[in-house]
């Protein structure tokens, strides 16, 4: 097993932030949680969430109270999800992806929002700047989709023969979606790829994008980063290895579930950190002052027992690089 240190970046502010559970003396304040996932999938992000409140000496019960909405992978659920927590008028709502987030800002433009995403907070609109985010809103941004077009250079690395590429993404989550295929096919042309793109927004829908493989010609496959694919790690496992599809993701999750490697962001810390800015907005601190934090704790985990039943062996210079090494 292998392993690198990475550094995290954090920024802050001082400025205050009035919260209305301050005006109501003798009452807990209380966290809107607002998920795209469901309650059975989020168990680990969740207690790495509750790790980032107790950095901070929040505890659940104790001092702080988190009222819970999951949106069990439907899309269309989050707007009425969001406006439940505002009627509820909850502290803050922590928003832990892009599609759960910008449902929250729609929602209300008072109520502080804590977001986690895996893209350009800016390019979405859910923040003006990275340094001064305006409005009642910041958070945490991951790599996941700046490092795209590696993901793509590493699969290439390890199928180099594979000349046309599946790109899997979640038509449910189209702002996500638009950009992880406009990077990738950026990146297809530097390595001279064609790039097949493929919709699923739920159990059903991946199901049948891996049959199309089969009539597509498609060599490899990149899954996009996005909750739907997180939460169907185990599912999406199953399925490369059923069709013998050697592909790379960007969660951990489905490495550690069969899939062949991953290259990403930690969720798990990327949730801890939400736990933390969380907090921050709980003792005061104002989002609009507050600067966007850039994780920067980047996995590469390969899975060698897949490697050897699809009959493929990994690079030296590939493995070099493994912080994690499946064996």
């Amino acid at each position: 097993m292998k392993r690198r240190s990475f550094i995290g970046l954090l920024g802050g502010a001082a400025a205050t932030w009035p919260l209305a559970a301050r005006a109501q003396q003798g009452k807990l304040p209380v966290i809107g949680f607002l998920e795209s996932k469901s309650a059975r999938d989020s168990r680990q992000t969740v207690a790495a969430f509750h790790r980032g409140l107790n950095e901070a000496a929040f505890i659940e019960g104790q001092n702080v109270a988190i009222e819970y909405r999951w949106a069990d992978n439907q899309h269309d659920r989050l707007p009425t999800l969001a406006a439940d927590l505002v009627q509820r008028k909850v502290a803050v709502i922590a928003a832990p992806d892009t599609a759960s987030a910008l449902a929250a800002k729609a929602a209300t433009t008072i109520i502080p929002i804590v977001f986690n995403t895996s893209t350009d907070p800016v390019a979405v609109g859910l923040v003006a700047s990275f340094n001064r985010p305006g409005g009642n809103v910041t958070g945490i941004t991951s790599l996941n989709t700046e490092v795209a077009s590696k993901r793509l250079e590493l699969l290439h690395e390890v199928v180099p023969k594979a000349s046309t590429i599946g790109l899997l993404v979640n038509q449910a989550n189209p702002r996500l979606a638009d950009i992880n295929i406009a990077e990738m096919e950026a990146a297809s042309r530097t390595f001279g790829l064609q790039i097949l793109v493929l919709t699923a927004s739920n159990n059903d829908a991946i199901d049948e994008a891996f049959a199309e493989l089969t009539q597509r010609a498609i060599g490899a496959l990149v899954v996009t980063p996005d909750t739907l694919f997180n939460s169907r790690s185990g599912q999406l496992a199953a399925l490369v290895l059923r069709y013998a599809l050697p592909a790379i993701s960007a969660y951990r999750e489905f490495t550690i579930a069969g899939g062949l490697f991953s290259y990403g962001t930690s969720l798990v810390d990327i949730y801890r950190q939400l736990g933390v800015y969380t907090a921050k907005i709980l003792k005061g601190e104002n989002p609009a002052e507050l600067p966007v934090s850039q994780s920067t704790k980047i996995e590469l985990v390969i899975n060698l027992r897949t490697a050897k039943l699809l009959g493929l062996s990994f690079p030296i210079t590939v493995l070099a690089r493994a912080d994690e090494v499946i064996e």
